[in-house]
């Protein structure tokens, strides 16, 4: 699995402290699997589960799954700046934008509440490897944001999102970010890639891992973040 080498947030402001650390959810004790190794990793079908405890400055997370369709995290993540973490679930394509066909995914997610959070719930899409990423923000907390600078507003299969576009210093960045946040529905993959190529901003790329899950920046005090459903269809 490759290191996250890049942030895709920032913590724009200082939150409050959170309460006495927490505990392991009780789900991951009886789970199919866990782990609390900062680059564990789990295969499924043609899924494959990450912890991916990838930033500087990271507390304990612990990952734990049933299934592709039903796994969580918990995370005692320290409130400062920079990305921790991102466990996701990924899957990989492996097709040209051209030729990549109907690619969707639906997902229903719990996400933590409280003081001492910063993070973002999104898909990470690569392209020709990891040479370009499009990432897909679904919902987030108020001191996050994207990569470079905003662009223009879209309407790309059936949702508005808000476009912007950057670089991380290593690949190229473009980040759409839902105007109606949601935890749960369902995203039209193939024509936000395909808007991108059309409107001359990424070449025709291989479409190779579709990822989802969290960038976590602090989750101080031990918080939850479960996946209650999701599948990712080409």
């Amino acid at each position: 699995m490759r290191r996250r080498s890049i942030l895709t947030a920032a913590l724009a402001a200082p939150l409050a402290t959170a309460g006495a650390v927490g505990a392991l959810q009780s789900p991951a004790q009886a789970a199919t699997w866990s782990s609390s190794d900062r680059w564990g990793t789990w295969q499924s079908g043609s899924y494959t589960l990450y912890n991916n405890v990838w930033g500087g400055g990271y507390g304990p997370q612990s990952i734990w799954a049933n299934s592709p369709s039903n796994w969580g995290v918990w995370a005692n993540h320290p409130n400062t700046g920079g990305i921790k973490s991102y466990p996701n679930v990924s899957r990989t394509l492996g097709r040209q934008v051209s030729s990549m066909g109907n690619v969707s995914s639906s997902f229903n997610v719990t996400n933590p509440t409280g003081s001492g959070l910063a993070y973002n719930t999104t898909y990470d899409v690569w392209g020709n490897g990891h040479a370009h990423e499009i990432m897909i923000w679904t919902q987030w907390t108020s001191n996050v944001g994207p990569i470079g600078s905003y662009v223009t507003n879209v309407n790309l299969g059936g949702r508005n999102w808000n476009y912007y576009q950057g670089h991380n210093g290593g690949n190229p960045v473009y980040s759409f970010m839902a105007t109606s946040q949601f935890t749960s529905g369902t995203v039209q993959i193939t024509p936000i890639c395909q808007w991108l190529v059309n409107q001359g901003r990424m070449p025709n790329v291989r479409i190779d891992q579709v990822q989802f899950g969290w960038e976590i920046t602090s989750a101080n005090g031990g918080k939850n973040f479960n996946v209650n459903s999701y599948s990712t269809q080409f």
